[in-house]
């Protein structure tokens, strides 16, 4: 069985094409929530959190999220309970949100990436390992009291 990761975008474009077959080719299974070609753009709030609804759910390991920013399906996922969402420009940006982060959802700009750059965003962000150190292993501990603590004062 594959393994299953959510990918959001709020508007078509190239790099959704591109991204799916990326993932394909890493023996990933996509589950795509967007528009497709020739259909209209579709609130980013609504796609984003479509997609991190699913790694919340248990239903895919992932979430990768696309704007045209970026920005945007950053804050929305980020907004969501244990999701720790990275905005990654570059490879090595990627590799760093996964070490010392332990990023769970993967955010990239439309805009700004090209299908090259995607491609060494993606091989960072899986072959890299979240950091199992004490040190980083507290830092997250720290970001999980937050967001517990944040869904006890409501």
């Amino acid at each position: 069985m594959l393994t299953k990761i959510a990918v959001s975008c709020d508007e078509y474009g190239h790099l959704v094409d591109v991204l799916l077959v990326l993932l394909r080719k890493r023996g990933y299974e996509p589950i795509y929530f967007g528009p497709h070609a020739g259909e209209e753009v579709h609130d980013w709030p609504l796609v984003t959190q479509q997609a991190i609804d699913q790694v919340l759910k248990g239903k895919a390991a992932e979430a990768i999220v696309m704007c045209w920013t970026g920005t945007g399906c950053t804050i929305v996922a980020n907004k969501m309970p244990g999701i720790r969402a990275a905005l990654c420009l570059d490879a090595e940006t990627a590799k760093g949100a996964r070490i010392w982060n332990h990023a769970n959802a993967l955010a990239l700009s439309q805009r700004a990436t090209s299908a090259a750059v995607l491609e060494e965003i993606l091989n960072a962000w899986f072959d890299t390992p979240c950091s199992t150190d004490q040190w980083n292993v507290t830092q997250i501990d720290r970001v999980n009291d937050l967001d517990a603590a944040r869904t006890n004062s409501r």
